[in-house]
This record gives structure tokens, C-alpha cells and sequence, in this order.
């Protein structure tokens, strides 16, 4: 069965992450993603590695898992848009598309005259996504937008990391992540408006704005009390006993979120009597003697194994988990039953095909399906503009000979 968005067509002029991750979620879904690429270059991410796919003799491709990672179900088509012909290209293919997802520097597609304002009178209909680091509007907007300078910027890197250590970021470029997963809501949302009020509009995702929506309870913590959050390592601000503990082998976390679980917590541990101690007999006296409770626990902790723990406080009703890293991930059975690792034929990849991490999303109807691999830089210009806007062959081997694809 066709995914939820069979039908609908994306031009792609994003790069790198947060674009990629929109269009790529969109294209699970069941779009059709069209990724315009610059000519002999590409997505920069294409070269960020290693590691790189491996061909059929053991060496090393052009494609790195960077670009694996966010670009399956598109096809790729290279225009140089600097060029009035290639510019003219993507108007033309703009006909025959529903939205467009950019992630320029703010007015860098006006040069070329694709900017948004030059478009809605001939495109009214067109959803025009524009992903950048401030925003649209603001001091900031010409700022060009890295994901780390916004986890920085935002206060994720403030809270983020040892109280005693300096700031650390976290391992995954997450603003870019969850803005490219905001702009595939705002562009599916400004879908729903055109289909039912015939006219698009423009979805202007900052970086920085996401990161501060993404704060949550630690933002309003601040605004409500106005005392300005710290860094607590695993710790969590509003609850304790909820972290990462030390084992004797390991660590292991204890996520006893209510006085209940830590109750059970302390009998399983063999400290019965701290469940009653007026320091630790409710969550609110637990976070605010937090330091001390910590440090008995810790000591207790230490004394068995993280398999121990686990398994005894799983069976007490305690939630309680692993620190996992990455191989344990793909080695877990939960996550192998979920089918959260994929294979795709990959010609001319070493076996054939490549591994990916698989959408986590699971429609009993409509489901995501997984039809194209990740794109060579390319590889399906001839048939993308035959196939949309009707260019023949002599037309595209003008074209080339004209550098514009």
C-alpha cells in the first residue's frame, strides 16, 4: 500500500542535517523527494567521514554514513542554480511540486530569483520551508546557524554535563534533528491549509527558536522560579532518585520517579529504613537533599553488579536500565524485534546492499516504506527532468555541455 503522502512532491535545496532529516522523514512517509544537488560537489556531508561505503574490492567510496543517514527515499538531481538556466530549471520543476525545503542563508535564493517573495505569486500554492540558524526576522538573521553554536546559544550545553566539568554538548547534532523534525510537521501542517484554503505559505524554522522550545521543564523551572538551572550530570531537576548510578562492573541507571518506586527501591537495596528518613520520604525532600541521597545510594550501588541491579529491580517494579553503548544498541533484542536496523541494496557496496537505522515510526494502515537507497550524486537527473518537465535528451546534453547540470 502507497505511505500517507503518496502524491505529494518535495523539492529538496537542503543539505547537510536538519533540511535532509525533513525531507527524509517525508520521503518514509511516502513523498516523492527531489534533492537538487550542485554539480560535481553534492551535499557536502557526502564526503564527512569516514567511515565510507566500502565498494566490492574493500575500498573506500565516496558516500559516508553521515549522508546514509539522512537520505534515503530521494532522488538526486544535480543543477547548478547560480546559473540563469539552472535557476530556471527548478522554477519549472517547481510546477510539478507541492513544497520546496531550503536551508539557505537568509535571502541567498534571492540572488537567484527562487527567494520566496519572488515565488508566491507564480507558485500560490507552493509551501515554502526555510530552515536557518535565527530565523527569518531578527538581529541574528544573517548569522550563518552550526548546531553546536546553537546548543550553546539555547542553554542545552548550560545544563548539559558535571556540575564540576565544563559544558558538554550532546553527541548528536540535536537541534538540527529536531528542527528537521518540527519543519516536517510545519510543512505537513501548511499542506493541510493549502488543500483545504487553495494557498501555501512560508515555514520559517530558526535553530536557535527550537532550541529554547526544546528546554521544556527546565526553561519554565527558570521562568518560574527564576533561579538559573545547573548542570547536574544525569541527574534529573525535578526528581530523585533518577540518574545514572556506578555498579561494580559498570553503571546503571535508577529512575524511581515516585515515592512508591523508591520505596521499593530501598527495600530491594536493603535500606528499608531511608524510605522514612524525613530527608528522603518524599520526592520534594529528595531533590532538595539531593547531594546526600546521592551519595548513600552511590555506596550501596557499588557493592553489585549492573546486571544484578537490573534484573532485581525490574522484578521489584523499579525502572531502572543499562548504559548501552552504540553496538549494545543494535545488539539488543528490543530493538532488533522493533526493526530499528535495516539493510538496503546498495549497487556496487561491498555484499550489496548498506545497513541504515530505520524510522521509528509504526502506522498500522499507512506504513513507511523504504524504496529507494540513498542517492549516487546524480543519479537520477535524466530521469527526474524527462520524467517532470519533459527534457529530452539533446536539451540535457546542452545543458551539460553548459555546466548547469
Amino acid at each position: 500500500m502507497p505511505g500517507p503522502l503518496h502524491g505529494v512532491r518535495i523539492l529538496d535545496l537542503s543539505r547537510v542535517l536538519a533540511g535532509p532529516s525533513c525531507t527524509q522523514l517525508l520521503g518514509d512517509l511516502g513523498a516523492d523527494i527531489i534533492k537538487v544537488e550542485r554539480p560535481r560537489v553534492g551535499d557536502e556531508t557526502r564526503t564527512w567521514g569516514p567511515p565510507f561505503v566500502k565498494d566490492e574490492t574493500g575500498q573506500e567510496t565516496t558516500e559516508s554514513g553521515y549522508f546514509l543517514s539522512t537520505n534515503r527515499n530521494k532522488r538526486s538531481v544535480t543543477i547548478d542554480i547560480a546559473k540563469a538556466e539552472g535557476a530556471a530549471l527548478v522554477r519549472r520543476l517547481l510546477t510539478r511540486c507541492d513544497a520546496l525545503v531550503e536551508n539557505f542563508k537568509v535571502g541567498g535564493l534571492k540572488e537567484y530569483g527562487l527567494g520566496y517573495e519572488q515565488l508566491r505569486e507564480e507558485f500560490p500554492r507552493l509551501v515554502y520551508c526555510s530552515i536557518t540558524g535565527f530565523g527569518q526576522t531578527g538581529p541574528y538573521a544573517p548569522r550563518p546557524g552550526y548546531d553546536m553554536l546553537v546548543q550553546g546559544a539555547g542553554g542545552i550545553m548550560s545544563v548539559t554535563g558535571d556540575p564540576d566539568r565544563p559544558p558538554v554538548k550532546v553527541g548528536v547534532a540535536v537541534n538540527d534533528v529536531i528542527t528537521g523534525l518540527y519543519a516536517a510537521v510545519g510543512v505537513l501542517s501548511a499542506l493541510r491549509h493549502r488543500d483545504a484554503h487553495g494557498v501555501g505559505q512560508q515555514v520559517d524554522l530558526g535553530l536557535l527558536d527550537v532550541g529554547v522550545a526544546w528546554l521544556y521543564n527546565v526553561g519554565l523551572n527558570y521562568l518560574l522560579s527564576g533561579e538559573v538551572p545547573r548542570r547536574l550530570g544525569t541527574a534529573h531537576p525535578n526528581t530523585a532518585p533518577y540518574q545514572v548510578f556506578p555498579s561494580k562492573d559498570g553503571y546503571f541507571i535508577l529512575a524511581a520517579g515516585n515515592d512508591h518506586q523508591f520505596r521499593r527501591y530501598c527495600a530491594f537495596a536493603g535500606i528499608p529504613a531511608l524510605a522514612d528518613d524525613s530527608r528522603f520520604a518524599t520526592n520534594a525532600a529528595r531533590v532538595r537533599n539531593r547531594d546526600q541521597l546521592v551519595a548513600i545510594i552511590a555506596d550501596v550501588s557499588r557493592r553489585e553488579t549492573t546486571q544484578y541491579w537490573i534484573e532485581g529491580l525490574e522484578r521489584a517494579g523499579v525502572p531502572c536500565g543499562p548504559v548501552n553503548t552504540v553496538d549494545q544498541v543494535f545488539a539488543d533484542p528490543q530493538i532488533d524485534h522493533r526493526g530499528m536496523k535495516i539493510s538496503m541494496a546498495y549497487p556496487g557496496a561491498q555484499d550489496g546492499a548498506v545497513p541504515l537505522i530505520s524510522s521509528p515510526l509504526k502506522l498500522s494502515a499507512t506504513t513507511v516504506t523504504y524504496r529507494l537507497p540513498p542517492p549516487r550524486l546524480g543519479q537520477h537527473t535524466d530521469e527526474v527532468l524527462e520524467e517532470l518537465v519533459g527534457v529530452d535528451a539533446d536539451e540535457r546534453n546542452a545543458l551539460r555541455e553548459a555546466g548547469v547540470i
